[in-house]
């Protein structure tokens, strides 16, 4: 199908999208052509972050190794737009160009982040949904949209693939619950941006947004999605995306919602990973010492590669374009391959006492003898109730440093220096209790308030679909992934080679 047909990739610079574009090219050479949809930015052209993001990037030097370049490049055409925008940004020219090639379009456009501003939540993924949608129907193209898991929202068990998307929100009372209508919540969620956004227009005019308004926008994301059942304000907007998109009648297309996305099991390497990925804070904090876990220790932590998710997005993709697949595909791994949060902890704890004792070239945050003992699992009362102990803790040793530090000036004594160390190890040790508890909050649905299983059953039959060649380029065996063995020489060695040193020493900070 893909030599037959050119394809359409909108997000190809993120962690997913060049996976799955060097992945395509990789496994289909002969693939009819690609289009990459890019945005430009910081100063560049999207053919200067194409060649920067994309081409230099690890991903693609590894497929350079065994394709030629020119050849890759030749396959290849990079457009000047944004999917958030009319017409995707693009002009009328390059919209009856694209229009007349492209017979599918792959969307992993959108904004991966729990709890922004709600109109840039909107922005990436709503409106830029709603482009697609407008692009595939003048292209006659059909469209496979990236969406994740988590629409499920707040849940217990297993997640079925057979729910119903339009109208669903997760505090649904069954299937004569009409509460919720996706474009009256959109038509409702824009006008209350209105009003915060004019409120401040109407007041002295910046170039930038007030924190003030940036605080009530990330408000009303939160408080509409809590209203409703979603965990945060982005699978809250990915939810909406999915319903726009399921009342669609004249174009076909498909969902694919992996669960969390983490690093390659084999492609383009094993272990490779960009970014500060959703388990990345998890496992920092256990690297670096947690001992104290307000986790439900049975729980599995929905995980999958990266290479699996992209693999099986082209076998949805080629299933698309034969007219062969279903509506919804969910990639998840706890189904057939859990990996429970109890043990997960404990062996990263196990894995940093392991490290601490190298010869401390390791660039994550690991403290000597921090990880000594097994993990203590505890309520978020009793989180909570620690939290404060601590902060008392710090606050009566402050108050007695800061009465010492007035003693020695008055009387002239030496120890001014060593009363000022001990001051800024005290401020970060608070540092590090509030980062604890701000991430942690974050991630509690995911860990202890909600036990995901996602059904993954779609994905298992599309494979029956395809030939013994395909199923062996584009494989999807979660039930072989050794979660040891992956924690340990793919997800913390990918972290600690392949993050950004800034963003470790960052962490390390904040740890």
């Amino acid at each position: 199908m893909f030599r037959e047909n050119e394809i359409l990739l909108t997000g190809g610079n993120g962690f997913l999208g060049k996976v799955i574009l060097a992945m395509l090219l990789d496994r289909y050479p002969q693939v009819k052509h690609v289009h990459v949809l890019l945005r430009p930015g910081r100063g560049l052209s999207a053919v200067e972050r194409f060649n920067t993001e994309i081409m230099d990037s690890p991903v693609m030097a590894a497929l350079i190794t065994t394709r030629d370049e020119k050849l890759i490049r030749e396959k290849i055409s990079i457009w000047s737009g944004e999917l958030s925008q009319p017409h995707c940004g693009l002009d009328e020219q390059a919209l009856k160009v694209i229009a007349a090639r492209v017979k599918l379009i792959i969307n992993c456009a959108g904004k991966v982040e729990f709890f922004p501003p709600v109109d840039e939540s909107l922005q990436a993924n709503v409106d830029g949904v709603e482009n697609a949608i407008a692009l595939a129907k003048r292209a006659g193209a059909r469209l496979l949209h990236i969406s994740t898991c988590f629409v499920s929202g707040e849940a217990n068990g297993l997640i079925e693939e057979t729910e119903p998307i339009i109208g669903f929100y997760p505090h649904r009372k069954g299937s004569d619950d009409n509460a919720f209508d996706a474009r009256h919540e959109l038509a409702y969620c824009r006008d209350q941006i209105r009003l915060i956004v004019d409120a401040e227009a109407a007041g002295e005019s910046t170039r930038t947004r007030s924190k003030e308004t940036v605080q009530k926008l990330v408000a009303l994301g939160k408080r509409r999605a809590e209203h409703w059942g979603w965990v945060n304000t982005y699978t809250y907007s990915k939810s909406l995306g999915e319903q726009l998109i399921a009342q669609e009648k004249d174009i076909a297309w498909s969902i694919v919602r992996p669960a969390i996305v983490e690093s390659a099991l084999r492609f383009p390497f094993p272990g490779w990973i960009e970014g500060g990925r959703t388990a990345a804070p998890l496992v920092l904090m256990a690297m670096g010492g947690l001992k104290h876990w307000p986790v439900r220790r049975n729980t599995p932590l929905e995980v999958v590669p990266v290479d699996m998710v992209a693999a099986a997005i082209l076998a949805v993709g080629a299933l698309l374009l034969d007219g062969r697949a279903e509506s919804v595909y969910q990639l998840g791994t706890a189904d057939v391959n859990p990996i429970k949060l109890g043990p997960l902890v404990n062996l990263l704890r196990q894995e940093a006492r392991r490290r601490a004792g190298r010869d401390g070239k390791s660039k994550l945050p690991i403290r000597v003898g921090a990880a000594r003992g097994r993990a203590r699992f505890i309520s978020i009362e009793q989180a909570r109730a620690r939290r404060q102990r601590l902060e008392k803790r710090i606050q009566r040793a402050q108050a007695i440093l800061d009465r010492m530090h007035s003693a020695v000036n008055r009387a002239g004594l030496p120890g001014e220096k060593s009363l000022a160390g001990w001051k800024s190890a005290l401020r970060t040790l608070g540092l590090q209790a509030r980062f604890h508890e701000q991430t942690l909050d974050q991630y509690l649905p995911f860990i202890l308030h909600n036990r995901y299983i996602f059904e993954s059953e779609n994905i298992r039959d599309a494979y029956q679909k395809l030939t013994e060649k395909d199923q062996l380029l584009l494989p999807w065996d979660p039930e072989r992934i050794q979660w040891k063995g992956y924690w340990i020489h793919h997800q913390i060695a990918g972290i600690e080679k392949w993050i950004q040193p800034e963003a470790v020493k960052e962490w390390s900070f904040k740890i």
